[in-house]
C-alpha cells in the first residue's frame, strides 16, 4: 500500500495548531500581580479587601509577621546627598530618566532593594533604590546622581515630583478608605499573601 503523505501531514497540522493556540491562550492569562496598589474595603480577621487602581476585587491574606509602614509627604528640598531614596522613574525625551515619584528611607531603612530594576508603575518605568552621590537645584526642579552596587544613574526630578518618606505604622490603619501599596505573594492554595504593606497617611495615595 503506497504512504500517501498528506494523510500523515494534515493530522501533525491540526496538533500543531491545537498546541499553538494552548501556549497563546496560556500567554495571554493574566501574570500573578507582586504588587497591589488600591483602596482598602474592608477587613476581616486576616483577610484584607481591596479595591484594586484598576477596578479588580482583590483579597488579600495578611501574614501573621506582616510589617505595616506609614507614608507621609515631604518637601523635595528634604532630598539630601547621602539620603538613600528609592524612585520610579521613566525615560525622559533627552534620555535622561525623569522621576515620577520619590521615596525618602529612614535611616534604618537604608539599603532595602538597593539596584534597579524594571517596575510597573508606568509603562517603560524602572525602580531605583540608590544613594544620592550629588543633587543639583535648578529652576526645573533636581537632577540627582545616585549610585548602587554595580552602578550608578542621572535622575531628574521635577518640582511637582511626589516625594514621600516612611514612618512606622500599625494595622489598625487598614481600614476603608486607606490607600495602599501591598506587597503579594501568591500561596500554593492561589490565594494572596501579604507581608509589607504601605499605607498613605492623611488620604496620600503611594505613588510608588
Amino acid at each position: 500500500m503506497p504512504f500517501r503523505r498528506s494523510t500523515f501531514i494534515r493530522p501533525v497540522i491540526a496538533l500543531a495548531m491545537v498546541t499553538g493556540s494552548t501556549f497563546y491562550a496560556i500567554a495571554q492569562q493574566s501574570p500573578t500581580p507582586t504588587r497591589v496598589r488600591g483602596t482598602v474595603e474592608s477587613v476581616d480577621g486576616d483577610t484584607l479587601a481591596v479595591k484594586s487602581r484598576s477596578g479588580e476585587d482583590v483579597k488579600l491574606r495578611m501574614a501573621s509577621n506582616m510589617m505595616v509602614l506609614g507614608l507621609t509627604k515631604i518637601p523635595l528640598s528634604d532630598i539630601k546627598v547621602g539620603s538613600f531614596i528609592g524612585t520610579t522613574t521613566v525615560p525622559g525625551p533627552d534620555g535622561v530618566p525623569k522621576a515620577v515619584e520619590v521615596h525618602v528611607f529612614p535611616e534604618n531603612m537604608r539599603g532595602t532593594g538597593e539596584g534597579s530594576r524594571a517596575w510597573d508603575l508606568k509603562p517603560n518605568s524602572s525602580m531605583t533604590n540608590a544613594t544620592v552621590a550629588d543633587s543639583v537645584i535648578g529652576n526645573d526642579g533636581h537632577t540627582l546622581l545616585v549610585k548602587y552596587k554595580g552602578g550608578e544613574k542621572k535622575v531628574e526630578v521635577p518640582p511637582d515630583t511626589p516625594v514621600v518618606t516612611y514612618v512606622p505604622g500599625d494595622k489598625a490603619e487598614l481600614k476603608a478608605g486607606a490607600k495602599v501599596i501591598a506587597f503579594t505573594k501568591k500561596l500554593p492554595d492561589g490565594s494572596l499573601e501579604t507581608d509589607r504593606i504601605s499605607v498613605g497617611r492623611d488620604g496620600l495615595t503611594p505613588p510608588m
